[in-house]
């Protein structure tokens, strides 16, 4: 049994549930400005109220995961990208600091700050993360094990293009949440920022799909050389299919459908990052066996995490379904 396989698998999965529930309550946040009705923004916060806490649990467990089980990986990614780091995890603390305070706020204009805050909060995070994913997808140098490069080289036109790409997914990740959990004026509004926000984000995705190419020779050869392409066509394919639907859905008018066509999406494009990344964990020239933790470690840890793992997700699902269902006007979060 190869456990460096097995946990190289969780991480990615731990990964993926971070990026889906967290989010959507993040894309709230993006689309916060255009909600413009007091009783629209209180639907939206009590549509993420009982979740946007436990969704940060896959973060958690994602980063002390990767300490715990690929250490190398870790104390080379942590110096490369300390900046766009250090700024999402503070822009988290700011959005949870002002997602709570605005319901104690003693006045129209007190709560209006609150909100302000809560939509730089989400959209520094978002960006923050997103620069994190470019700047590990155009590599990082390494010698001798060890992180090489500068201070800046997170910052580069590729990494901010992907940055833009993230907020923009977890905006169109909001707004079919928006329409799944509400009605009226505020599912309506969302349906019309549902729309444009797919075709923005299918022209991200296909922007950075290509420039990705030539980041790397492996990702060229691994998409382009026969037969791999014979194997891989379907992922484009299926990304363009499911846009297609999606704007169906927002045009017939379905309310869950559009927020699984969204997921679908995440799913296809996080697939086809594991695709081009594989065996590196830290691209060009690190892969999942030489930064993995030894043996009998991944062991000892798997052990808790059979139980850990499957109790999260436990939770998580009947969190979601106590709270499903519409959110109503009466509905207080507080």
């Amino acid at each position: 049994m190869d456990y460096v396989l097995i946990w190289a698998g969780l991480m990615a999965f731990a990964v993926f549930a971070y990026v889906i529930l967290d989010g959507f309550d993040l894309g709230i946040g993006l689309l916060f400005p255009f909600i413009k009705q007091p009783r629209d923004k209180a639907n939206a916060m009590n549509s993420i109220a009982p979740f946007w806490d436990g969704n940060e649990t896959w973060l958690v467990l994602g980063g002390g995961g990767l300490y715990a089980t690929f250490p190398l990986a870790f104390a080379i990614i942590m110096p490369a990208l300390y900046v766009p780091l250090i700024v999402m995890l503070l822009a988290l603390i700011f959005r949870g600091v002002a997602f709570e305070f605005r319901w104690r706020a003693d006045s129209g204009a007190g709560m209006k700050r609150w909100d302000i805050g809560f939509t730089l909060g989400s959209f520094f995070a978002a960006f923050a993360q997103g620069i994190a994913l470019g700047a590990l997808v155009q590599g990082i140098d390494v010698v001798e094990r060890a992180y090489a490069g500068g201070w800046w080289d997170w910052l580069t036109p590729f990494s901010l293009v992907t940055g833009l790409a993230v907020v923009v997914g977890y905006a169109l990740l909001g707004a079919c949440w928006l329409i799944y959990k509400t009605e009226d004026d505020l599912q309506k509004l969302c349906r019309r920022a549902a729309f444009g926000l797919t075709l923005a984000l299918g022209s991200m995705i296909a922007v950075v799909s290509i420039w990705m190419l030539f980041k790397q020779d492996p990702y060229m050869k691994r998409w382009f050389d026969y037969p791999n392409y014979l194997y891989l066509l379907p992922v484009p394919l299926l990304v363009g299919v499911l846009s297609l639907y999606l704007l169906r859905c927002l045009r017939k008018g379905k309310e869950l459908a559009p927020f699984l066509s969204v997921i679908g999406l995440f799913a296809l494009s996080y697939f086809g990052l594991c695709i081009s990344f594989y065996p590196n964990i830290v691209p060009p020239s690190i892969d999942i066996w030489q930064a993995a933790s030894p043996e009998s470690s991944l062991k000892f840890l798997l052990v808790g995490s059979a139980v850990l793992i499957p109790m999260i997700i436990a939770y998580t699902a009947y969190s979601y379904w106590v709270f499903r269902g519409k959110v109503k006007a009466e509905d207080q979060y507080h």
